[in-house]
């Protein structure tokens, strides 16, 4: 298939790293196995940042020029077989896709889509009035998590859905073997206001309940709150934290495997790569059952899961692992192997052909 891949919120080719880049990014390798031809079809930013819909004129004006941008291409050049549009929400509508898709007959497929009833204010109601229409529109909507799922569901319950297990590329943290050193904890994360903010500040919390322990904190990531983030962990004694800043993939892996444990409360969390990176390298992981955290993480088996919000018991689980070594060491073998035998882009790639063949039938594949 020709596939036309279109990301809302960040596009691929984006400058800063996230989760979000990088999902986008494994997506389109993962369709290459099969043959499949994908371009970045825009890399128009949809994102509204509060419901009062500040800018949004000025992308509509741009979204519109985007269509009529596409359409003379395509007019030339042919249109493709596919509209693949990434990880559309309440915050970044497609607003080019399904009048490009009703053009030109092609399938429309999202990836990551997600609902909810009460974000629906201001322009973010419009938001998803649109993202609900192209839902049900669509070929089909492959969801990471049960909880996108369930609330699209409830949004357009005759859209079509299928799972698929959040993936990474395993190959830069299975290279080499782990070696991991005791006490040491790793984090890995930008630091940027909302969730990730929050996360910081109850891990520091989490952490001040356990200067009696020998440990020490690798932090990795860099952001527009370093300086709040750093202000967090000020009191602790020097030595127990250690800023990395941002890094690239091959320094992350070889930063987590010799570290011992993953710790990351993961507040509002979609699901985290990092948590697969992490338990690819061989990390057991302390976080919370919050949002899509138990989609990748194995409470019990690949890591520990504490209750929302809940400084208490995150604190106590961090001190179970870290002063349990079987237990841990038992966490951290079943967190390598439930990356390699079930999150590995390989078999992503698979179950995307399949899905594919499946919903877009034979006339596009």
């Amino acid at each position: 298939m020709k596939i036309a891949f279109y990301s809302p919120l960040k596009s691929p080719n984006h400058p800063v790293p996230s989760g979000d880049r990088l999902m986008a990014r494994l997506l389109i390798e993962a369709l290459a196995p099969a043959g499949h031809t994908v371009t970045i079809a825009s890399e128009l930013r949809t994102f509204s940042s509060d419901p009062a819909g500040s800018g949004r004129a000025d992308i509509e004006r741009e979204a519109t020029a985007e269509v009529d941008r596409l359409t003379k291409l395509w007019s030339v050049e042919g249109a493709p077989d596919a509209w693949f549009c990434y990880h559309p929400y309440y915050k970044a509508p497609d607003l080019i896709g399904p009048e490009l898709a009703r053009r030109f007959g092609l399938a429309y497929l999202t990836a990551e889509a997600s609902y909810s009833r009460r974000r629906n204010q201001g322009i973010w109601a419009d938001n998803q009035a649109r993202l609900i229409e192209t839902v049900r529109a669509a070929a089909v909507n492959i969801c990471f998590t049960r909880r996108d799922r369930d609330g699209l569901v409830e949004g357009a319950p005759e859209g079509r859905y299928v799972l698929l297990q959040p993936f990474i590329d395993r190959t830069p943290f299975l290279s080499e073997a782990p070696r991991p050193r005791a006490g040491r904890l790793a984090a890995v994360a930008m630091m940027r206001p909302g969730d990730k903010m929050e996360s910081y500040r109850m891990l520091a919390a989490a952490l001040e309940r356990l200067s009696h322990l020998p440990w020490a904190l690798s932090v990795v990531g860099d952001g527009p709150l370093r300086e709040e983030v750093e202000a967090l962990f000020a009191t602790m004694p020097p030595g127990r934290i250690v800023w990395h800043g941002q890094r690239g993939t091959q320094e992350i892996a070889e930063i987590l495997r010799q570290s011992s444990i993953y710790a990351w409360p993961g507040t509002g969390e979609a699901y985290g790569l990092a948590y697969l990176e992490a338990q690819a390298a061989g990390l057991p992981v302390v976080a919370q059952a919050v949002a899509g955290v138990p989609e990748v993480v194995r409470h019990g088996v690949t890591g520990l899961l504490t209750s929302a919000g809940d400084i208490a018991a995150y604190a106590e689980a961090l001190e179970r692992l870290l002063t349990d070594g079987a237990e841990r060491d038992r966490m951290a073998d079943a967190a390598r192997r439930f990356v390699i035998e079930e999150c590995s882009i390989e078999r992503a790639a698979q179950q995307l052909d399949e899905i594919l063949r499946k919903h877009l039938g034979a006339d596009h594949v």
